[in-house]
């Protein structure tokens, strides 16, 4: 049995619960026992729900995959993603002119918005991402001739 103690207003009552079958349980409070029937549960329905088969992902007349943005051919000269996070704005445009110090991106990561800089100076050649794009660690986001 357990035993517990609770108080109402103001007065202390010392409660036992016994063993309890079907719905009828053996209760003693202060020394009274006590047949409590208690309301029947309803069995819980389980459903079985069949996950939809993901898509296949779109594919060109020969076959090939549909890439939405050519690969860049050489990111060495690339502006990289320091960490994950999604591309806030571009203030710059491919053929303008950057220094090092000027900020070609703004990267929200860990709920903070990060400048990301050109890193050297040169002429922004190509854009590789763009607002709203989620990007990971290393990713290349800028080439910067």
């Amino acid at each position: 049995m357990k035993e517990y103690k609770y108080k109402i207003n103001g007065t202390t009552y010392n409660v036992a619960v016994g063993d309890v079958e079907d719905n009828i349980a053996r209760v003693e409070v202060n020394g009274v026992a006590y047949r409590v029937e208690m309301e029947a549960t309803k069995a819980a329905t389980v459903k079985s729900v069949q996950a939809p088969r993901p898509a296949a992902a779109p594919r060109t007349s020969s076959g090939e995959k549909v890439i939405a943005k050519p690969a860049p051919t050489g990111t060495a000269d690339a502006v990289k993603a320091p960490l994950p996070g999604v591309v806030l704005s571009i203030p710059v445009k491919e053929g303008q002119s950057v220094k090092a110090s000027d900020t070609v991106l703004l990267l929200e990561a860990m709920k903070m918005e990060n400048a990301i800089h050109a890193g050297r100076d040169g002429v922004v050649k190509q854009i590789l991402v763009s607002a709203g794009d989620s990007v990971l660690e290393g990713n290349p986001l800028i080439i910067i001739e």
